[in-house]
């Protein structure tokens, strides 16, 4: 059977997206410092966008209004202002003598400064604190080879989940050095660092805060578990003491730290600012979009009035002209970012207005085609606006997402109920609860049947592991 090969024309439709249309999908779903970060990053590459003062930009307004809404994704070039540039060109020598002169003649004052690496602070981690302590001891080469190898090997907290048998075979070393070796870095600082589990790491604060109290090494070593039900009145059974005695005992143990290298796990402090103000005015809600710090731009007028009518270079003249359109376009697609973010905030706070004038307790199960069809978006632009985005209500900043959630059925024909307003009603459940008598997680379903809330077991454990909330037999407390 032969082959044969042929060529056939084909026409058919694709949507394809401009980069400028990527650009302003993208921008939808960027937080608001990043937002303001790649604003500053535009003012930086393009010469023809200019940041006004809020003085100059409210002067500036309403010239950019005509440029703004004449835009669309397909035909940047059609702008009326665009057209008006165009026509009233008049292509002279920019790049004369005079101008040059001009530019030359502005000079900048050297001042010495310090370099920018200078400027940078690094906070320490355990690893390095630890080394730093271990180079400044009297440690031998061996004990500096095995002590190097113990403070790679800790985690996060501080515990080191090798044992010294494993440690000596890895080094091929005797074990008594090794021993030798733990013993020096525990007595580092931070206090009970490298321990091989909490039990360790709380003899080796006890020890080295001189506690002398001979029940706190005892519930320590022998009675954790009970330690952690608060069950007291067994451990003063087990130990013969009384409970007074054990509860403080307890005390002391609480004040240990449990994860010994907390205070130098490598985290960093995230601070949010809100993107949406919602302030409550008589019986209305008021919503407000925060541009503070927020780059006010705006085409720059020496591009504008004097230097396209005076650039006769061609590839000058599509330069000025690529960047205008760029510059354009970002000032439009901020605009629409402003305008689409309060439309899904102001049906946020119409949907949910039950939360805004009640509190958490009062939040309707809802999802991002609620919203969609509310403004006549589709779904994926819901989903864009609200990552990242936080709203500063009455009750507190919250991010967008958390205004969307499933509902769970109630036990009579009332509406659903969302999943937080659930987690809510149970954290108030258990805060209430007799501490000598928790509730079990059975009990809780039972609690909150009775509040028109039909919800499985499971679910509950579900939700009360995510609010950080232990089991009832942890909670009890003698």
């Amino acid at each position: 059977m032969a082959l044969e090969l042929k060529q056939n024309l084909k026409l058919t439709q694709q949507l394809v997206m401009t980069p400028q249309l990527q650009q302003a999908i993208k921008m939808l779903q960027l937080s608001r410092i990043e937002l303001i970060e790649m604003i500053n990053q535009e003012l930086e590459n393009n010469p023809v966008l200019d940041e006004t003062t809020q003085m100059e930009g409210a002067g500036d307004r309403d010239a950019t209004a005509e440029i703004v809404p004449a835009l669309s994704a397909t035909d940047l070039e059609k702008t009326a202002w665009e057209k008006k540039a165009l026509e009233e060109v008049e292509w002279k020598d920019y790049w004369d003598e005079d101008r040059k002169n001009a530019i030359q003649s502005f000079s900048f004052e050297d001042k010495e400064a310090p370099d920018y690496e200078n400027l940078l602070t690094k906070t320490t981690d355990l690893t390095e604190h630890l080394m730093w302590q271990l180079q400044l001891s009297d440690a031998t080469e061996q004990q500096r080879r095995i002590g190097g190898f113990i403070i790679g090997n800790l985690t996060d907290d501080g515990y080191l989940a090798l044992s010294v048998e494993d440690i000596a075979a890895e080094l091929e070393c005797d074990v008594k050095d090794v021993q030798t070796t733990m013993e020096l870095v525990q007595g580092f600082d931070p206090v009970g660092v490298a321990a091989r589990d909490l039990k360790e790491a709380l003899l080796l604060q006890a020890k080295h805060y001189g506690i002398e109290d001979p029940l706190v090494k005892e519930i320590i070593t022998d009675h954790m578990s009970s330690l952690e039900r608060h069950n007291y009145q067994l451990i003063a059974k087990a130990t013969g003491r009384s409970v007074d005695d054990v509860k403080h005992a307890v005390d002391i143990i609480t004040h240990f730290e449990p994860r010994p290298g907390r205070q130098y796990a490598a985290s960093s402090v995230n601070y949010i600012v809100p993107d949406i103000y919602v302030y409550k005015i008589g019986d209305e809600y008021v919503i407000t979009l925060n541009d503070d710090g927020m780059p006010n731009l705006k085409i720059n007028p020496f591009y504008q009035d004097n230097l396209m009518k005076t650039v006769n270079d061609k590839q000058a003249k599509e330069f000025i002209q690529d960047k205008m359109k760029s510059a354009l376009w970002l000032i439009k697609s901020i605009d629409q970012r402003k305008r689409t973010i309060y439309k899904v905030a102001e049906s946020i706070v119409k949907f949910q207005k039950d939360f805004f004038d009640k509190g958490i307790e009062y939040l309707k199960p809802m999802v991002l085609r609620d919203v969609a069809d509310d403004i006549e978006m589709h779904e994926s632009t819901i989903s864009r606006v609200t990552a990242n985005k936080y709203m500063q209500t009455p009750h507190g900043l919250l991010e967008l997402k958390y205004f969307f959630s499933a509902g769970l059925k109630r036990s009579d024909d009332a509406d659903d109920i969302a999943a937080q307003s659930v987690k809510e009603k149970l954290r108030q459940l258990i805060a209430a609860e007799d501490p000598r008598k928790p509730y079990s997680d059975q009990k809780l379903v039972e609690l909150l049947e009775k509040n028109n809330i039909k919800i499985a077991r499971r679910t509950v454990a579900k939700y009360r592991e995510m609010l950080g909330i232990l089991p009832s037999s942890m909670r009890k407390r003698n």
